[in-house]
């Protein structure tokens, strides 16, 4: 099993992306400690993990508070003996399909400021424990708009961007301490929009500005895409499973372009 008996801590782990990763990560092996600020998604995610003959703690912790952040971590390194893999898989919701002029400040800086604190935080968190012991995976998650050009996305390209960028910088700076960073970069997931994932609430608004179902819109991004499709859920677990593990020990410092060729590097 690919993780067999490493624990990691899934930041957003009640969430469409954070739960499947969860759930790919528990029948590799690993012991997987949900983090989230919704207890009963979390809890659902634990019983499927369960159900399946899984491993799975929970607690309630919102990822932008530090204070909270660090004793998780510190906890569930002193019960466990170890930090093995950590996923910041937390979504935040924000404004996209404004266009720069009618756009504010506030509206720009909450994706930004929201997912480099975030970051920040589960990666200084996990990265001192996992530095004790020479080894660790800390894994993010970023989008196309970080590459992309465009209207009406300029928050979350910027956002993205930086988790990207930040990803990197990490990487040069913990791999002397035997730690892998790695940021996971999707396009749109049509079963996380299904299931309601801040995703939704995005898409929403800009598919009803050019008169479509967020189906017909995300039919356009499938078709714009190089192979035709958009990835899924499962897909991006098993990739995410993978690059957790130590068949990806080479790896550091790079992006999992998951975009269907949306963006080819």
């Amino acid at each position: 099993m690919l993780l067999h008996d490493k624990h990691a801590i899934i930041y957003g782990g009640g969430g469409a992306i954070g739960g499947a990763i969860a759930r790919a990560f528990a029948r590799a092996g690993a012991h997987v400690h949900l983090a989230g600020r919704t207890r009963a998604r979390l809890d659902a995610v634990a019983r499927d993990l369960a159900a399946a003959g899984g491993r799975a703690d929970v607690a309630e912790v919102d990822a932008l508070d530090e204070r909270a952040v660090d004793a998780h971590a510190d906890a569930v390194a002193a019960a466990a003996g170890r930090i093995d893999v950590a996923v910041n898989a937390v979504g935040l919701r924000h404004v996209q399909g404004t266009p720069l002029a009618a756009l504010s400040l506030a509206e720009l800086m909450q994706p930004v400021d929201g997912y480099v604190r975030s970051n920040f935080i589960t990666a200084r968190a996990v990265a001192r424990h996992m530095a004790r012991r020479g080894a660790g995976v800390i894994l993010t998650l970023s989008t196309p708009g970080a590459r992309l050009t465009g209207t009406g996305f300029l928050g979350n390209g910027v956002a993205s961007a930086a988790v990207e960028a930040m990803s990197r910088i990490l990487a040069g700076e913990l791999g002397g301490s035997g730690i892998r960073v790695i940021c996971v970069r999707p396009h749109a997931i049509p079963e996380a929009v299904a299931a309601g994932s801040h995703a939704r609430d995005v898409f929403g608004p800009i598919a009803e500005r050019n008169g479509l179902t967020i189906d017909e819109m995300l039919a356009g991004h499938a078709g714009a895409t190089l192979l035709g499709r958009l990835p899924t859920l499962g897909q991006v677990a098993d990739v995410a499973t993978f690059l957790a593990s130590d068949g990806a020990a080479a790896m550091t410092g790079t992006v999992a372009n998951l975009t269907a060729g949306t963006l080819v590097d």
